[in-house]
């Protein structure tokens, strides 16, 4: 991470530098540290480039000019969504930085990195990665300036995007380019985008898919609405087609997804020698380390294909897991750390309970243009067999060293409900008290958008965890997280989950705003108002004052969001959920605590105008 490293290890130079908008983590849940390490297996000397000061190119410039070429990502997290609320507001702290200080990495931080990487050493090529080029590859709806953006090539002026997970293709870039070959022939590689200039052929014939240009899903909500149903068509790596888009003169070109990465390359990139720490110049600690230091990663890729979740185009919706041995080692190396106190937080991944789970008929998982597994029901190939998981849990908890092994990832309860011998294992073992889990709504129409199980597959999962704990003689509880002011979610369908929260004693502490994501099908119905599959209206809530509403609905039972579910209710109809009664979600009259959070809401946006902040 300094010259002074680089020189005493004797290198002249390095042949690859990463820059990230996180800090520098050697742990493989930071995208840096595991495609730097490995790069570093493949023998390239690697530097990394911690959240530079884009003010100038000169950071650019303290390893020399890299050999090969500059890798550059904005860091785990689209920078826009690390800096900003679902209201646009400006976050208090970012989890990817020391201290969680904010202000460490741009706006759209994938830009101006590439930027200063041409500045500082014109000629060396630029690639582009992680999520926020991933989820921008192609031109896409930004939720910020409310606008549609062209493709992040156009703007970042990248020679490559590398999408998704970047080990192969990384690795595959270095070969070549050390070999002589140019950044030009590299094009031909899985999992890339790039940019032809106006002169250049662009790819045809069966193999190749074109959607609507920039200038036309810009002006055309039909025509984005197309885009967005053609390229998530085209994301299986098994029959995915190249995608190419029109930028004026330009073209950009999106080559099909890398092929899912086997069980002994998983071993290969988990089992690497980090050093599972921050590095050593931080004296701040990094929030997001210190909640994932104590977990143990055992599989990537999730074939929910939930419409609001970028996971399933970023990692891929075909699952990837680790072999047991895998697991077990890097278990059994964590407890010999003196730091480690004995409990491990998390045994998971992006789902908990996908482990090895893949479709079991191959000559259909090659054909298959099904964007979700599970919905609108279980896939009859899908192998949802729990087994294999329960035998790791178990195996796990066995270790030396290991006095508890939690599962804190979020858990796919239509199919945890199918193995009781999982539910048993879970609840009986692996919960610290509470369980995070998503049900996400209770609406049917909500949820068919969402590509979420329907609502009966929560209260069954409910009905088996409080069996579980009572053969236990366990006292735990569910922690349910739901979304407001997601596309179809109108005020009836947020009373309606707000009716069955109180039903059910649950008052979320937390709940979620949805955020449009680039690229993903609930960002192209937030933008156009219709579903992507059908064409047909889909109700939005965009004015903030709706999204306020909708938020206030989730937590009707705080006294200061009275006013906004009143307003709410009354809107809706609803006039007899207000009042006294033991099925009112608010009282007649209000809380003297909502009247004073009133006032003081009241006082505040009297300031703003009169210093010209509104």
């Amino acid at each position: 991470m300094a010259r002074a490293e680089m020189e005493a290890r004797g290198w002249d130079a390095v042949d690859v530098v990463f820059v990230t908008g996180d800090a520098y983590v050697d742990h493989y849940s930071f995208a840096a540290a595991i495609l730097g390490r490995v790069l570093t297996a493949a023998g390239y000397r690697v530097a990394v480039l911690s959240q530079p000061d884009w003010k100038s190119a000169e950071p650019w410039r303290r390893f020399g000019r890299p050999r090969l070429f500059f890798a550059v990502s904005a860091g785990n997290m689209d920078s826009m969504i690390n800096h900003y609320t679902a209201n646009r507001k400006v976050r208090n702290d970012d989890a990817y930085s020391p201290g969680g200080r904010i202000g460490l990495r741009p706006d759209r931080a994938t830009i101006p990195y590439c930027q200063r990487a041409r500045e500082a050493f014109p000629g060396v090529p630029v690639i582009a990665g992680g999520v926020e080029a991933s989820l921008r590859r192609m031109a896409h709806y930004d939720f910020w300036s409310d606008s549609v953006r062209p493709s992040i090539l156009m703007d970042s002026k990248a020679d490559l995007v590398a999408y998704g997970m970047g080990e192969e293709t990384l690795a595959e870039i270095a070969r070549r380019i050390q070999a002589g070959r140019t950044i030009k022939e590299c094009r031909d590689l899985r999992g890339v985008a790039y940019a032809l200039g106006a002169s250049e052929t662009v790819p045809s014939g069966e193999d190749v898919v074109e959607i609507p240009s920039f200038e036309m899903v810009k002006s055309d909500p039909g025509a984005f609405l197309k885009a967005a149903r053609l390229i998530h068509r085209e994301t299986s790596p098994f029959n995915a087609k190249t995608v190419v888009q029109k930028h004026g003169a330009r073209t950009v070109v999106v080559t099909p997804p890398q092929l899912p990465v086997t069980q002994e390359k998983m071993d290969f990139y988990y089992g690497l020698p980090y050093t599972r720490r921050a590095h050593p110049s931080y004296r701040d600690a990094i929030p997001a380390w210190e909640m994932i230091k104590d977990s143990v990663t055992i599989m990537r890729g999730c074939f929910g294909g939930c419409s609001f979740c970028s996971i399933t185009a970023h990692q891929g919706r075909t699952v990837q897991s680790r072999s047991q041995e895998s697991v077990l080692s890097e278990l059994k190396t964590l407890a010999a750390d003196p730091e480690f106190k004995g409990v491990l937080s998390d045994l998971g991944g992006p789902t908990a309970n996908m482990y090895k789970m893949r479709c079991t008929k191959p000559e259909i998982e090659m054909i298959c243009k099904r964007l979700s597994c599970v919905s609108p029901t279980i896939c009859a190939g899908l192998g949802a067999d729990h087994g294999p998981l329960v035998e790791l849990l178990k195996k796990a908890s066995a270790v030396p060293g290991v006095d508890k092994v939690l599962v804190a990832s979020g858990i796919r309860m239509d199919l945890a409900r199918l193995s009781a011998a999982y539910m048993a294992e879970l609840v009986g073992r692996h919960v610290g008290g509470r369980l995070k889990v998503a049900p996400d709504h209770v609406d049917p129409r909500v949820l068919a958008l969402m590509k979420k199980p329907a609502h009966d597959a929560f209260e069954d999962f409910a009905g088996q965890f409080a069996a579980e704990n009572e053969k236990a003689g366990k006292k735990q509880f569910l922690v349910p997280y739901f979304i407001a002011s997601h596309p179809g979610s109108d005020l009836k369908a947020m009373i309606e989950l707000a009716v069955f929260l109180k039903k059910n004693g649950y008052q979320p502490d937390q709940v979620q705003d949805f955020i449009p994501s680039p690229h993903d099908l609930a960002t192209a119905m937030y933008h156009t108002g219709r579903n992507p599959d059908t064409g047909l209206p889909v109700p939005v809530a965009k004015g903030l004052r709706d999204r306020r509403l909708q938020r206030a609905l989730l937590q009707f039972f705080k006294p200061e969001n009275y006013f906004e579910v009143r307003e709410a209710l009354l809107r809706a109809g609803r006039r007899e959920l207000v009042g006294d009664g033991c099925d009112a979600l608010i009282p007649a009259h209000p809380p003297r605590e909502a009247i004073l959070a009133r006032r003081v809401r009241g006082g505040r946006a009297g300031r703003g105008r009169r210093e010209g902040k509104t």
